[in-house]
This record gives C-alpha cells, structure tokens and sequence, in this order.
C-alpha cells in the first residue's frame, strides 16, 4: 500500500470548522429554547429540560472540539504528475485517485467565514463527480489549481 499524502489542509481550516461547529451549536439551542419552551407551556415532563441540555452538550463537544479535530489531523492531498490524491473522513478513512485525465475543470471558492481567514476549497470536476479539497491558504489554492489545470492539460495531449 502506498504512504498517505503528505501535504495537510491549512491549521487555520481547524478553526473555520470549529467556527462551523459552534454555529451549529447555537441553532441547536435555539431549538433546544424552543423544546423547553413547549414543555413548560404544553406542560410536557420536565425530564425533556435534562434531554435537551445533553444533547446540546453533547453535540457542542462533538462538533467543536472532537470531530473538527479528527477531520484535520486526517486530510491530506498530493498532486503528483498523472494523478490527484485525496485522503479524508472522520471514522473511516477514505483515499481517493483521481486519474489527471479524467480532470475536466478545476475551481476554487471562498465563501465568507473562510474569506476571513484567507482560505480556500478547490473542486475537481470529472465525469462523475466533484472532489474538494477544503481550507487551503487561498494563495496556495490558486497556484495548486494552476498546476492541477496544467498537469490535466499535459496529461489530456498525451491521451
């Protein structure tokens, strides 16, 4: 089998997903509000507080801290000359090859939170799907992009 990739996403890309989970945490307590808000005016059994404050406990420290973390340390990319290497996934980890030729377009996107702290996603297109490779700094997304377009092109002449 061969050595994983050896390039990671960006440390920064650890925060935007934390950010992420902190969002999602707070529209959780904003639904966990309104459940404690129908228990006390449906006059449902107060054990629906305890239920909701785990679960917003709970899925604070999953979605903040743990999962954000395991993500991280588990991305990897590597362009090499006939072929795009990418390796992610939170419990089981999943390497995909994506042959240069069967690369149709390459884009990079920047929505706001990671236009806060410079990053960047990079899509390749082929045929049959869309791969990302999230929370790059967007100077070296650009240049990646450049080259995958390039080593496609290359690869696309030699076919």
């Amino acid at each position: 089998m061969r050595a994983e990739p050896i390039h990671q996403i960006s440390r920064k890309g650890l925060t935007v997903w934390r950010l992420y989970g902190v969002i999602q945490t707070v529209l959780l307590v904003i639904v966990a509000a309104f459940v404690c808000y129908g228990t006390y005016y449906f006059e449902w059994p107060p054990f629906i507080y305890s239920i909701a404050g785990v679960v917003v406990l709970l899925s604070a420290i999953l979605s903040v801290y743990l999962f954000p973390k395991i993500r991280w340390e588990r991305w990897r990319y590597e362009v090499r000359e006939h072929e795009i290497e990418v390796q992610h996934g939170l419990f089981v980890v999943k390497r995909t090859l994506i042959p240069m030729v069967r690369v149709q377009h390459v884009d990079t996107t920047q929505g706001p939170i990671l236009k806060r702290y410079n990053l960047g996603n990079i899509s390749i297109s082929t045929a049959a799907t869309v791969h990302t490779i999230p929370a790059l700094i967007m100077d070296e997304a650009d240049g990646l992009r450049a080259r995958i377009s390039e080593l496609a092109r290359v690869a696309e002449d030699d076919v």
